[in-house]
C-alpha cells in the first residue's frame, strides 16, 4: 500500500482530535475529508449505470409476451451509493452502505427481518458484476463493489451469518461498521483490501 493511503487514518485522528466534539459521522464525509490531497475522490450516486437497462436487447417473442408502452423508456438503470475513484490510474470500485435494523440484546428475531443487505447483492449478478468492472476499469477476477453494513445488522447472529456466507471468499469486500462514532478501523479495512484493487 502506497504511503498516500497510510496518511488516511492518521488525518483522520488529527481531525477528530482537534474536534473532539464529532460524534456519529456519515461514510462520505470520513472518505471526502481522508482522500483530500491524494489521488483518490469519491463520488455520491455515480451516475455512469443510470441507463443500463434502457438498451438489454429482447428477442420478438419475449417481447410479444410483456407490456411495451408507447412512450419509449428512456431511464432505467441502478444507482451504487458511491463510487471511489484513483485519478492516477482511472480505476474505480463502488461501495454501498446499508443501515438496517437487526435482533440485538433485549429484541426479537425479528427486529432483523429488514431487507437492505438482500438488496445489496444485485451487484453480484453476472451482467452486472460484467459492466461495474469495465467502467471501473478492473480485471476479470476482481470484484467491483464493496459493502459498508451500519446498525443493529452488524451485531444480529443471523444476518451476520448470511452476509458472510453469500460474501465467502470475497470476506474483504464488506464490513461491518459497528461504530459509527470512530471511523478508524472502517479506514483500515479500506487502506488494506479495497484501495489496493484500483491503485
Amino acid at each position: 500500500m502506497g504511503s498516500q493511503a497510510n496518511r488516511l487514518r492518521k488525518k483522520w485522528q488529527d481531525y477528530s482530535g482537534k474536534n473532539a466534539a464529532v460524534a456519529e459521522v456519515n461514510f462520505y464525509n470520513v472518505f471526502s475529508f481522508a482522500f483530500e490531497g491524494t489521488n483518490y475522490r469519491i463520488r455520491r450516486s455515480p451516475d455512469e449505470f443510470n441507463n443500463i437497462y434502457v438498451d438489454v436487447k429482447l428477442d420478438k417473442k419475449v417481447l410479444s409476451e410483456i407490456y411495451n408502452p408507447e412512450i419509449p423508456i428512456t431511464k432505467h438503470g441502478v444507482f451504487p451509493d458511491y463510487a471511489i475513484d484513483n485519478t492516477k490510474t482511472n480505476k474505480s470500485i463502488y461501495v454501498e452502505v446499508k443501515r438496517q435494523d437487526g435482533w440485538i440484546e433485549g429484541g426479537k428475531r425479528s427486529d432483523g427481518r429488514g431487507n437492505a443487505h438482500k438488496r445489496s447483492c444485485k451487484f453480484f449478478t453476472p451482467g452486472l458484476l460484467k459492466m461495474l468492472r469495465q467502467r471501473g476499469n478492473l480485471g476479470k477476477n476482481i470484484l467491483p463493489f464493496c459493502t459498508v453494513f451500519q446498525g443493529d445488522i452488524t451485531r444480529d447472529p443471523c444476518r451476520v451469518r448470511e452476509i458472510t456466507l453469500w460474501y465467502d471468499s470475497y470476506s474483504n469486500h464488506f464490513f461491518f461498521w459497528r461504530d459509527t462514532n470512530d471511523p478508524s478501523k472502517l479506514l483500515d479495512h479500506f487502506e488494506n483490501f479495497i484501495l489496493p484493487l484500483i491503485d
